[in-house]
């Protein structure tokens, strides 16, 4: 499928990935909707930051995906949704886990029940690796059992398993991607790589976080844009789930030693426990085996890890305003 021309809808582009994908998108000349959540301030998120050729190129309307009036108004006369829009921070879905439900799971059955509705020629359904829970073996394929070790990864197994029901119940083509840990520019300090840069940045000597010793499986946010449009382009991915991720893993305390030589600074790192999660809800180790989207899409990942926290540290270095280093983000 050629992405040039059609009409695309983006739910959560105001955020990380979200916003990197409805760039590219609008650079290959798609014609972009971008669905951000409301707010009074008409905040659009990461799209403000956008150039004004880019910006004013999208179109962006403001609501919520838990409202399906909302959803069905918007989706009309969409080609192809992006569904990108979710609740994400674990720690967060300790404190409200009926949030995550409304959100990711009735949220996730309005963009399906929409898009049915008017006829989308494909949906591609965000997951995470999160639904997979501590690996049970590596590298884990897309045939690993799913567990919900917090309420946020069991929200994404319910919006998951809502997607496939769709897929076998109405023929719906949708295509699910399934993230591993993506970092980049423009990710927020609830995620441990902008947290561990940000902080050695300010000039902390030492610098907190959570557990040290689960790994990891992390994709530059690059790669993980490239990878959504490959599964958007692939009439092969249509009622598959397949895995984005580098297939290498490294412990947190190794990724936070990396950073700090590639940052050439001293510091020392304080384990805190108000990072740590509830001892079963900790996924110990995430690895991706990527073979299936490489195999249904020719994806891989084109970024090294060094390279990416390398340009993950220089924006973070320009856009020091954007963090809280004193606040433990949840």
């Amino acid at each position: 499928m050629d992405l040039k021309n059609k009409k695309i809808l983006v739910t959560g582009a105001e955020g990380f990935i979200g916003s990197h994908l409805t760039e590219k998108l609008v650079e290959m000349g798609a014609d972009v909707t971008a669905l951000v959540q409301y707010n009074s301030f008409n905040n659009w998120g990461w799209i403000d930051t956008f150039d004004d050729e880019i910006k004013n190129s999208i179109h962006v309307v403001t609501g919520d995906i838990r409202e399906y009036d909302n959803v069905k108004r918007i989706a009309k006369g969409q080609d192809i949704v992006f569904h990108l829009a979710a609740l994400i921070a674990i720690p967060y879905s300790y404190l409200s886990p009926m949030a995550y439900v409304k959100t990711n799971v009735e949220g996730t059955t309005n963009i399906l029940e929409a898009s049915k509705d008017y006829g989308v020629e494909k949906i591609i359904h965000t997951s995470t690796s999160e639904t997979y829970g501590t690996a049970l073996y590596v590298p884990i394929d897309e045939r690993h059992p799913m567990q919900g070790q917090s309420p946020y990864s069991a929200s994404k197994i319910g919006a998951d398993k809502m997607a496939e029901s769709f897929y076998r119940s109405f023929n719906l083509p949708v295509a699910t991607i399934r993230p591993f840990n993506t970092y980049g520019p423009r990710q927020s300090a609830r995620a441990v790589i902008p947290t561990i840069i940000s902080q050695i940045l300010s000039g902390k000597k030492e610098i907190k976080l959570g557990s040290l010793s689960p790994k990891r499986d992390f994709n530059y946010v690059k790669d993980t844009v490239s990878a959504f449009i490959k599964v958007a382009e692939s009439d092969k991915t249509i009622g598959q789930v397949v895995n984005a991720g580098s297939n290498h893993e490294i412990s947190i305390g190794d990724l936070a030693e990396k950073i700090i030589n590639i940052l050439g600074k001293k510091v020392n790192i304080i384990c805190d426990e108000d990072r740590i999660r509830p001892e079963g809800s900790e996924v110990n180790r995430l690895w991706s085996d990527n073979t299936k989207i490489k195999e249904l899409t020719g994806w891989s990942p084109k970024y090294t890890l060094e390279e990416g926290l390398k340009e993950t540290a220089c924006w973070i270095e320009k856009n020091m305003k954007y963090f809280k280093v004193n606040i433990y983000n949840v």
